[in-house]
């Protein structure tokens, strides 16, 4: 369930005087803490005028066909997730967490609509062909359905 409600009206720009939407979507990965941290370097600043009213955003699977036990960890889970992001993002002024249940390609890009937002940020896993193949990627679909630009960050392969 969300935290914060969806605005209303249908224009995809923001209404004089309201900041642009950057929505950036995390899991409990090393790539997507990774987007957020590159995202708050870049965009959110200390010290910085603030562009863009920020809006994470995290997914979890539907309860319906979990059982309990797989249902109170992804609890945890979420929990987990927003309480590093609410760290992270102590400076940035305007921000607000979701938390939205459902398959996460499709939690992103409703959330994109429902805010309006001008820039989607997401994190890469870096999966091989065959992988994003099989298991699906939130990013190519998301370059694909969202109706913004998106940015995928990619974390650097670290050199030995």
């Amino acid at each position: 369930m969300a935290e914060e409600e969806a605005p209303t009206g249908g224009s995809s720009s923001p209404s004089p005087g309201k900041k642009p939407v950057m929505v950036v979507g995390i899991d409990d990965s090393e790539h997507s803490y990774y987007a957020l941290e590159w995202t708050l370097q870049h965009f959110f600043a200390p010290g910085q005028p603030q562009q863009y009213k920020l809006v994470v955003l995290t997914a979890k699977p539907p309860a319906a066909s979990l059982l309990p036990t797989v249902e109170a960890d992804l609890k945890r889970t979420v929990a987990r997730v927003i309480d590093k992001a609410k760290m992270l993002c102590s400076e940035v002024i305007d921000v607000g967490y979701e938390n939205m249940e459902g398959d996460a390609r499709s939690v992103i890009c409703e959330a994109v609509d429902r805010h309006h937002a001008e820039i989607l940020v997401i994190g890469c896993h870096g999966y091989s062909k065959w992988k994003r193949a099989v298991l699906g990627s939130v990013s190519d679909y998301c370059t694909h359905h969202a109706h913004c630009s998106v940015m995928v960050v990619k974390r650097p392969k670290h050199k030995h």
